[in-house]
């Protein structure tokens, strides 16, 4: 869900402390939660993957000052994360994860990563990281995740009235034309490209979207490689009606599941990757189906708010000191 991504890093994200044996200030604390301190190292160590997508993806000329803000933004939620740890180890009834558990999501991991558990520990090895390390993190995250669950997502109702409200107030969203929602990867032919040059713009898509099959964030691939007008939202070009879109587009979008991802579609200007994301409009989804969706999404509403005031809370009677 959005309010767990917002709380919590990627799986992989790990944290490690460096302490110096000379006498040289080699480090230094960045912030005080409670009890714990944040190094500087295990701050950029958490923090090195966001400063390699920015590198890869900003080409706007403030990059350090997107990089700064971006670093203290990270550290909140570092921060945030912390009294989560915190607060499920202190609870009433403290929150344990078991080594089948966290034995279970790393195998998650390496299906969809499609790798088997030697060459992972083998990439780990590369990055200086090891197999305890991620056992680590996973059960760290599930901890989090299960006392959110707990302390916000239970307390959540979602009223009869309140699905038939919204949807009165936004009956256009599912009612009316046939549109969906898209995210798009365009690889555009070089001016004058031949036979070959054109196979080789298609070789790449094809690749990409391999990457992206294979656990690759699609958002992230956009950022990097799309010629598109929405590279830099990931893609997401919102909404789209019939009649707007290419032919050769539109045969492939209104015809794909929501959730799944296209074959490269050519064209004449270039290769597109395609997913979509949801579909609206000409009767496509009965009641039933656009009263969950209408649930979820005021479910979603409340947990962003509910989570807000919780860790508001939790903020509030805890020792906090950010010295970045």
């Amino acid at each position: 869900m959005k309010f767990i991504k917002k709380i919590i890093p990627s799986l992989l994200i790990l944290v490690f402390l460096s302490v110096g044996v000379s006498a040289e200030v080699v480090d230094r604390i960045v912030a005080v939660v409670n009890e714990e301190i944040v190094t500087l190292s295990e701050f950029n160590a958490a923090f090195e993957p966001y400063v390699r997508h920015i590198e890869e993806s900003y080409k706007g000329p403030d990059k350090e000052k997107v990089m700064e803000q971006n670093k203290r933004m990270f550290l909140m939620r570092y921060v945030d994360n912390m009294l989560i740890e915190q607060e499920a180890k202190k609870s009433y009834a403290p929150i344990t994860v078991k080594d089948e558990e966290v034995m279970s999501a790393l195998m998650d991991i390496l299906s969809k990563r499609q790798t088997n558990m030697d060459d992972f520990v083998r990439g780990l090895a590369k990055e200086g990281k090891t197999l305890e390390m991620v056992k680590k993190e996973i059960r760290s995250q599930m901890v989090r995740m299960r006392l959110l669950r707990r302390e916000v997502q239970s307390n959540i109702i979602v009223s009869d009235e309140e699905i038939g409200e919204y949807y009165n107030q936004h009956r256009e969203d599912y009612e009316g034309k046939e549109a969906v929602h898209i995210k798009e990867i365009f690889l555009k032919y070089p001016t004058k490209a031949n036979k070959a040059v054109r196979a080789q713009v298609k070789n790449e898509a094809y690749n990409l979207r391999k990457r992206i099959e294979k656990g690759e964030p699609f958002e992230l691939i956009a950022a990097k490689y799309s010629q598109g007008a929405a590279a830099a939202q990931g893609g997401d070009i919102g909404f789209v009606e019939r009649g707007v879109v290419l032919p050769e587009l539109e045969s492939v979008i209104f015809n794909l599941s929501v959730g799944k991802l296209s074959a490269p579609i050519e064209t004449d200007s270039g290769v597109y990757i395609v997913v979509v994301l949801d579909k609206r409009g000409a009767g496509l989804k009965p009641f039933d189906v656009v009263r969950q969706e209408i649930k979820a999404k005021l479910e979603e509403e409340k947990l962003e708010k509910k989570y807000d005031d919780w860790i508001s809370s939790i903020r509030k009677k805890s020792y906090i000191d950010i010295r970045l």
